[in-house]
């Protein structure tokens, strides 16, 4: 016999003995267990061949069937899914801290300095005190107010470059997202680094476009299905060369942010005695040097950081702006009722302010209406279990992935009248808010795990939405209605809409007000 072929037959033989004595001895060593209602699973695959493009809405339907808790398998890894308010509850409220790791997807892995930034890190000593930084400095009351003016310059920029465009060409239509991803890339750069990264400059480290490439990409490769995440024994395979392109992207996303840093290091040694915290970053290497933290951060773990707090406010407010004018457009009344709230609270003599916000109602039941249709995130960040713990009479084992299916409980016919109708008279009177405490609308989660920057998203959305209403009057290109508008969705980091919104706008405020 060839050498070859009979060392490949050994090795063979090798493999199936062990899978032989494996299921042999486990069968042996397993324990009963409850495990909630799900399909049958495929060997190797799981339950992998029931999940289409759109993740949330495949599950959606095996939730019609199976319940609001259902077990899974994704590869080589158990699943349970929450589909209903009170699953949402025990998972996130009740046993909160039992399910509060995280799995290890390869992105977090290669784009996420091996798991130290916030969102995929293990919970412990050193996210417990990162999350203490986001809460007691980052996201603090008094930081927020003190990057208002930040926030106000930006927005007047956005408005006059809308201005610009529809005076100069009044039937041109615009593509919406491009321009308020803009708007929300600059503000969080500028909070985030001190400066903007989407305006040309003689002494940039890197071109609008390339910062914009770049992080396009860091939201693609961060919601991709990648095969080696589930079934580990192929990752090396990389076959969807996903994994390459994470490498890839994971250079160049430290050589810009090794720049950054550099920057600001060199900044503090020139100033010394001098120096003030202006921006994020600065924060973040004061606390570096502080010999008191519990876990010292290193470099990596301020760039992990970093990235994070750039990646994180820059998508929703230009996927949620898109998808709440795409509603408008569709119910013209809504757009008559925001105006005439705007023009009664605000005035026609000035742009809409932050402290303005509370005392329009209507505009604040419009996001609250568009965070509970178009969730960004229609399934929460998985989450993982630390120990073994029962929910409903099932058991979840310590290992368990967990997913929470958001975009199911926020359409539940059960808490919600005519869950497919875009209203936001039914959050008019009502308390419910986005801020984790109510279990039927969770954008942002809930627990330890909610997002600890969702004051600044919020304040972003609402704000970014109440001037856009207040400066222009909104429409459809020549010979688009209504009903032709597309609703599909993209599924990935966010849920944009698959094919981009063209309007047409003309302001209704005095044109003083435009220039900056």
């Amino acid at each position: 016999m060839d050498p070859i072929a009979a060392t490949h037959a050994l090795a063979w033989l090798a493999v199936a003995s062990l899978l032989l004595l494996s299921a042999i001895f486990g069968r042996r060593s397993k324990r009963q267990v409850n495990l909630p209602p799900g399909p049958k699973p495929w060997p190797i695959i799981g339950n992998l061949n029931l999940i289409g493009p759109l993740p949330h809405r495949s599950i959606h339907q095996l939730a019609q069937r199976y319940g609001p808790i259902m077990h899974l398998r994704f590869g080589s890894f158990p699943v349970t899914v929450a589909s209903s308010l009170e699953m949402s509850k025990a998972f996130l409220k009740t046993h909160d801290v039992a399910l509060a790791d995280r799995p290890k997807p390869a992105s977090g892995k290669y784009t996420n300095y091996n798991f130290k930034n916030i969102t995929w890190s293990d919970y412990g000593p050193y996210w417990r005190q990162i999350r203490k930084i986001c809460l007691m400095e980052l996201f603090s009351a008094k930081r927020m107010s003190s990057y208002e003016h930040i926030r106000k310059e930006e927005m007047l920029a956005l408005m006059n470059n809308l201005y610009t465009s529809c005076t100069r060409d009044k039937q041109q239509p615009i593509v919406i997202k491009d321009r308020i991803s803009t708007l929300s890339l600059n503000v969080i750069s500028r909070m985030v680094v001190g400066k903007k990264y989407m305006v040309d400059t003689e002494d940039a480290i890197i071109s609008p476009d390339d910062f914009k490439r770049m992080l396009d990409e860091l939201f693609i490769l961060s919601g991709v299905y990648n095969i080696g995440d589930s079934i580990p024994w192929l990752d090396f395979l990389d076959l969807q060369g996903y994994v390459k392109r994470m490498k890839k992207l994971g250079v160049k996303l430290d050589n810009f942010l090794e720049h950054v840093m550099n920057e600001h290091t060199e900044r503090r040694q020139r100033l010394k005695e001098k120096f003030v915290a202006s921006d994020m970053m600065d924060v973040l290497l004061e606390f570096a040097d502080n010999p008191d933290l519990e876990v010292k951060l290193g470099r990596d773990n301020i760039k992990a950081f970093t990235q994070d707090l750039l990646a994180g406010g820059t998508e929703s407010p230009s996927v949620l702006g898109e998808w709440v004018l795409t509603e408008i457009l569709r119910k013209p009344e809504i757009f008559k009722s925001a105006t005439e709230e705007l023009d009664r609270v605000v005035g026609k003599e000035r742009w809409v302010e932050e402290n303005d916000i509370q005392n329009l109602p209507y505009v604040r039941a419009i996001v609250r209406e568009l965070m509970r249709l178009h969730p960004v995130a229609p399934m929460l960040v998985p989450r993982l279990a630390r120990e073994d713990i029962k929910v409903a009479g099932y058991d979840i084992l310590k290992g368990t992935r967990i997913l929470v299916n958001t975009a199911t409980i926020q359409k539940d016919p059960k808490l919600w009248d005519n869950p497919n109708d875009f209203c936001p008279e039914r959050f008019i009177g009502k308390s419910i808010d986005v801020k984790g405490c109510d279990y039927e609308l969770l954008p942002f989660g809930a627990g330890r795990r909610i997002c600890p920057g969702y004051p600044l998203g919020l304040v972003l959305v609402e704000s970014s939405l109440a001037n856009l209403l207040h400066g222009f009057d909104w429409k459809l290109p020549p010979n688009t209605k209504p009903q032709d508008l597309d609703m599909e969705e993209v599924f990935g980091l966010s849920t944009p809409k698959k094919i981009p919104l063209e309007v047409v706008i003309e302001p209704r405020l005095p044109a003083h007000l435009y220039n900056i």
